[in-house]
């Protein structure tokens, strides 16, 4: 394993409920301080003090605070995996504009909680070869499940679903991120009402 990689391995892997209650403690912790005081004056220090733990027993889980970061991305994207999972193979509405809103209420709620920390994820968080894989693995996933939905409704006057469903999913990942993790991000209800009108316009006109 690269160097590089090895620095953002987390060191231990919780096998017992105790463990696993301190290393959410800890991933907990990070995230509000990192919300509060930015990365760069996130340190150890603080996390483990947040958390009510000694920097020793920080260091048993983590080797720096890199792979603290790294492993709330994870967090994030799995979190963000399982419910988008639950929103495509459940039922939907009719209407595609009413599909869209689905799609863009679901990404936009997903990423209220702190903006702060989605800027920091997304602009400051390391990232292994194992998570860059985890995130084309989801977004193949989502792309294909939005491609079938193209293709099957009767709305749809796209004619390349493929190109259609990379350009959708791209669409809402990016916008959501970047307006809503920005300094002065936007409205939340205008960017859903927004964006569900762009991608309703662009695959049935």
């Amino acid at each position: 394993m690269p160097s590089d990689q090895r620095r953002i391995q987390p060191r231990k892997q919780p096998r017992q409920v105790r463990a696993e209650l301190t290393r959410q403690r800890i991933l907990t912790a990070a995230a509000h301080v990192f919300a509060d005081h930015g990365y760069a004056a996130g340190t150890t220090n603080r996390i483990a003090e947040r958390a009510g733990i000694s920097i020793g027993s920080l260091y048993q889980y983590f080797p720096n605070k890199d792979a603290i970061l790294a492993e709330l991305l994870t967090r994030h994207l799995d979190d963000g995996t399982a419910a988008a999972a639950k929103v495509l193979t459940g039922p939907l509405p009719d209407s595609i504009e009413d599909v869209f809103r689905v799609f863009v209420r679901f990404a936009v709620e997903a990423h209220l909680d702190d903006p702060h920390l989605l800027r920091m994820l997304i602009e400051q968080a390391p990232r292994s070869d194992e998570l860059l894989e985890r995130v084309g693995r989801v977004k193949r996933t989502m792309v294909g499940h939005t491609r079938a939905l193209l293709e099957g409704h009767p709305e749809v006057r796209v004619a390349d679903t493929a190109t259609a469903a990379r350009l959708v999913i791209a669409t809402v990942e990016l916008a959501v991120h970047d307006l809503l993790a920005e300094p002065d991000p936007i409205d939340a209800r205008r960017l859903e009402d927004e964006m569900v009108a762009m991608l309703t316009r662009y695959v049935t006109g």
